[in-house]
């Protein structure tokens, strides 16, 4: 009986331990050394955290990872962590946060090199090229200048002192040769912020950003994690000459998506298409015949423009700028700045086009055209006189030789 009911329960027991085999297998097929996953804090004990991993099971990692400075805890159970993968030791899948916690050796950075897991590093000081980095508090490491941020830092001695993640691109002669990049890092935080946008961010959407630079063909706009960029031509309705006219460095704007490459990472923004409209109800505000003051805000060969409200130009064509005269070029007669007073001549909604003339040339001209008239009145009614006397005459005549 007994021997019997050994030889049934062992093929379950020998089984049993085939799928926890098997599915131990599996978990770790899925991650190799260096991988990256979001864990949840399950349980906090005197030296391990327990994590889960979601379907690839459970994972462990050191308590001291996650105390700060002064030894207290940075996060607490049921907080969500991200985790890299290190390696599966006494059947439990090892994780970190970052190498560099405690006393790092040449072996944990030489691990971190290969299975591609950050490490944690302090910016000592600058030295030719870059950066000297200390990982540990012992091993010394080199940053170059360009491997420090995403763009060229305007002052590099801002980083001196801080306490940053790197990853480890090149590790030669044994450790004596450590290369690290910030930059590695902060690229792949962007790389994973852009696929989460991909499947909220669409053309036409209107969001809320902040500006974090000004370049001369537009401006920078974090809009969560990814930079997009508003072109000077969508700044305003307005011609806009210089975009710190207009924006400046920590601006809160609000744009609309114009268009997203994602194959090229980038994504256009427009200001100007949040912005009400200036051409709406033009033909009331500017109707033809009225008089207004503007500003020349362009010469060209072929006339000026003058900006009659924001976002509001029209142009005076060169024939009618010479009150009379041929000119050669509009600057003959204005230049940029000029405040003058014009007439519309013509207005256009859908080609947004105003048609103007210099308000003095317009009234020499009226006043020329009434002058004109009043002269050709004047001499009707004179003929008419004459006329009329010389009958007289003829009449007086005639009854005098009756």
């Amino acid at each position: 009986m007994i021997d019997n009911e050994n030889n049934v329960n062992e093929p379950a027991e020998e089984e049993s331990f085939a799928e926890l085999f098997e599915k131990s297998n599996r978990r770790t097929e899925r991650l190799r050394p260096g991988s990256k996953v979001d864990a949840r804090v399950l349980k906090i004990g005197a030296e391990w955290v327990f994590l889960d991993i979601g379907s690839k099971g459970e994972g462990v990692m050191e308590r001291k990872e996650l105390l700060d400075k002064d030894g207290n805890l940075t996060v607490a159970e049921g907080d969500t962590i991200p985790v890299w993968f290190v390696k599966v030791e006494r059947n439990e899948m090892r994780f970190t946060t970052k190498v560099g916690t405690g006393q790092a050796g040449l072996s944990a950075l030489e691990d971190a090199y290969r299975a591609g897991i950050p490490v944690e590093g302090n910016v000592e000081k600058e030295i030719k090229g870059g950066f000297e980095i200390k990982v540990g508090g012992t091993v010394r490491a080199f940053c170059p200048y360009s491997q420090i941020s995403l763009r060229r830092a305007a002052n590099p001695a801002e980083f001196v002192g801080r306490q940053l993640l790197f990853k480890v691109v090149e590790f030669a002669e044994r450790g004596r040769n450590i290369v690290l990049s910030h930059r590695a890092i902060l690229e792949e935080e962007e790389r994973q912020k852009r696929e989460a946008l991909k499947d909220t961010l669409k053309e036409g959407t209107t969001l809320t950003g902040t500006v974090t630079r000004l370049m001369p063909f537009g401006a920078f706009v974090d809009i969560g994690g990814v930079e997009g960029l508003i072109p000077i031509s969508e700044a305003g309705w307005s011609r806009v000459k210089e975009i710190g006219d207009v924006l400046s460095v920590g601006e809160q704007v609000t744009a609309l998506v114009k268009r997203i490459d994602w194959e090229n990472n980038k994504i256009s923004l427009s200001l100007r298409d949040v912005q009400a409209d200036p051409w709406e109800g033009i033909a009331e505000r500017f109707p033809e015949g009225s008089y207004h003051t503007g500003t020349v805000a362009r010469l060209a060969p072929f006339g000026a423009f003058v900006t009659l409200a924001p976002g509001i130009d029209g142009l005076i064509h060169i024939s009618k700028l010479g009150a009379g005269k041929r000119i050669a070029h509009p600057r003959e007669v204005l230049k940029e700045g000029d405040a003058v007073e014009v007439t519309v001549e013509g207005v256009d909604r859908e080609s947004r086009r105003l048609s103007l003339a210099l308000a003095a040339t317009k009234r020499a001209a009226e006043e020329e055209e009434r002058s004109i008239a009043e002269f050709r009145g004047k001499g009707a009614a004179q003929t008419k006189d004459s006329m009329g006397t010389f009958g007289d005459i003829l009449k007086a005549q005639l009854d005098d030789k009756k």
